[in-house]
């Protein structure tokens, strides 16, 4: 059996064993009914259709009309460039407050793409963060402090 799109075909079976993984998790909860769900119901049902989406992809994957691609190798900088981002945004968030961590989160987590401009990352930090201030603290109202420790009264 030759693999013509490993993308697809790795894909899949990642979709596979994710929902086999959180359908596994899910039965160990009470799954209830349609009607009455309990609290397994969503991640077994997810999980199911995760795994038959992934099944789906993993064949699409062996198929000879595919087209033939090879899986790049992996490009662990830009995984810890993201990781490292979002810890960073973890530990900065007290003190440079929200708008100065997301800040930086989105500048650092911008600079792991490959199509990455100044330009670009700056306008993005612009309209993720009136999003984001829309969103936690106007409506949702959670307590953020929103600036850093020195510009704080």
């Amino acid at each position: 059996m030759h693999i013509r799109n490993q993308k697809d075909f790795w894909a899949g079976v990642m979709f596979i064993l994710f929902g086999g993984f959180f359908a596994g998790v899910g039965t160990q909860y009470t799954f209830g009914t349609a009607a009455r769900m309990g609290p397994g119901y969503f991640p077994t049902v997810l999980g199911i259709i995760l795994m038959l989406l992934g099944l789906i992809v993993a064949v699409t994957g062996l198929s000879p009309k595919n087209t033939e691609e090879k899986v790049q190798p992996f490009a662990w900088g830009v995984l810890f460039t993201i990781i490292g981002s979002v810890v960073l945004f973890g530990v900065l968030l007290n003190p440079l407050g929200l708008i100065g961590s997301l800040l930086v989160l989105i500048l650092l987590a911008s600079y792991a793409s490959h199509e990455h401009t100044w330009k670009a990352s700056i306008g993005n930090s612009v309209v993720l963060i009136s999003l984001c201030l829309f969103v936690f603290v106007y409506s949702l109202k959670l307590q953020f402090q929103l600036w850093p420790v020195f510009m704080r009264g």
